[in-house]
């Protein structure tokens, strides 16, 4: 028997046996129900960054069971493993603070376990570039699979978009302008659904740049979180994560061979042809940096 450099033989722990690595990784998957057989498939590790303080990713199990059918269908085994999640809202002092923590979460676990190719769930607003830095060295295909943006709210005739509104009617209420009762209403209308804030911020932002960039399938930025196409474009990414993996070597396609000083000029094109959040020129930077690209700023002014 000799030590597989696929599927769990992957970065094996060293015991001064690689076979016998490979041996007891295998007796303890099998402890967890796997038969012989499906261990000899393709791993897919998927990110499950849910959490009960993360409502834009309230729709991932959803999405984790959309992915495993796509890897399943396409001959993979998909395995699931949890990272940091970050909920913009619920993070003291702010989200920022965790970005770089998440990035080597991430980063880590997709180096340290044993995977074929991994599928990365995520969309609010430090998520996203913390992924796509945690991904930029893995020497396996990665790609970005987007929550999704919420559906708009309604009040009193008014559509509501979290984040722009949530300012104009505290600000009302603050004024007078809106009593106790009125800010309440809005308080439960402003966000009805799972997914990421339904306005230009940074989450919808980060969403067309890691497209734009490559590492998430195309078409797939702006479906909405509660849109059955969302679930689709999850299966389809479970399916082009297998077929990613058995690529032959000399051919996959990994985070380094996307991320490229072209991909990332052109991410810039589209961050002022949307007119995204301002963050995304923070965020771009450190994923730029995470595989040796200067950020050509001066496209900013051309």
């Amino acid at each position: 028997m000799s030590a597989e450099k696929h599927g769990l033989g992957r970065g094996l722990t060293n015991y001064g046996d690689m076979d016998f690595s490979l041996y007891l990784r295998r007796a303890n998957a099998a402890s967890m129900g796997y038969s012989g057989e499906i261990l000899g498939k393709p791993i897919i590790g998927i990110a499950d960054t849910g959490s009960g303080y993360n409502n834009c990713h309230r729709n991932t199990p959803e999405l984790i069971e959309a992915v495993k059918r796509g890897v399943l269908a396409t001959g993979g085994l998909p395995i699931v493993f949890p990272t940091i999640s970050l909920g913009e809202t619920f993070l003291s002092p702010t989200s920022m603070m965790y970005r770089n923590l998440m990035s080597m979460d991430t980063e880590e676990m997709i180096r340290a376990q044993p995977m074929d190719a991994a599928v990365l769930i995520g969309g609010c607003d430090k998520t996203l570039p913390a992924q796509l830095m945690g991904a930029a060295n893995a020497n396996i295909p990665v790609i970005s699979l987007i929550t999704g943006a919420q559906l708009t709210g309604h009040s009193e005739g008014e559509r509501l978009g979290a984040c722009t509104d949530c300012r104009r009617f505290w600000a009302k209420f603050r004024a007078g302008e809106i009593d106790r009762a009125g800010i309440d209403r809005i308080e439960e209308r402003l966000v009805t659904t799972t997914g990421t804030c339904a306005v230009m911020g940074t989450a919808s932002t980060m969403a067309c740049i890691t497209e734009t960039l490559g590492m998430a399938l195309p078409g797939t930025a702006a479906i909405p979180a509660v849109h059955a196409d969302r679930l689709r474009a999850a299966e389809t990414s479970g399916s082009q994560a297998v077929k990613l993996a058995i690529a032959a070597e000399g051919s996959r396609l990994i985070p380094r061979h996307i991320i490229t000083p072209e991909s990332i000029e052109n991410a810039l094109r589209v961050l002022l042809a949307i007119g995204g959040s301002t963050n995304a020129i923070v965020h771009l930077t450190a994923i730029a940096g995470r595989v040796g690209i200067p950020v050509p700023l001066d496209q900013l002014n051309a």
